[in-house]
């Protein structure tokens, strides 16, 4: 149960971080969406940390995957851009994250 909570803290945190771009374009009913969001994933959080889930671990996957998802996402919808060295950043944030999962165990 604790990684549904931790996938659900990851999703909402980043439908609210897409949220706050179109917000800041000008569409300031976005940023209910945008608090909604965050209160969610910390919530979501919280609840995966609630259910054994080591603060270090959960961090990081949590940063890494919103990180990567933002960007592709952000690509889709906004047409932002997403080069060989963004995509190599992701990859090493990726890789860093997965040393800490192997480490903590």
């Amino acid at each position: 149960m604790a990684w549904l909570f931790l996938a659900a803290a990851i999703l909402t945190e980043v439908a609210a971080s897409l949220s706050l771009k179109a917000a800041a374009d000008g569409r300031n009913r976005w940023y209910a969406v945008v608090a909604l969001g965050y209160v969610l994933a910390f919530t979501s959080l919280t609840l995966a940390l609630d259910r054994g889930l080591g603060i270090g671990v959960a961090y990081g996957i949590w940063v890494a995957s919103g990180v990567a998802l933002t960007a592709v996402a952000s690509r889709i919808l906004f047409k932002e851009p997403l080069t060989k060295l963004m995509g190599l950043g992701i990859a090493l944030v990726g890789a860093g994250v997965l040393l800490v999962e192997l480490g903590a165990h």
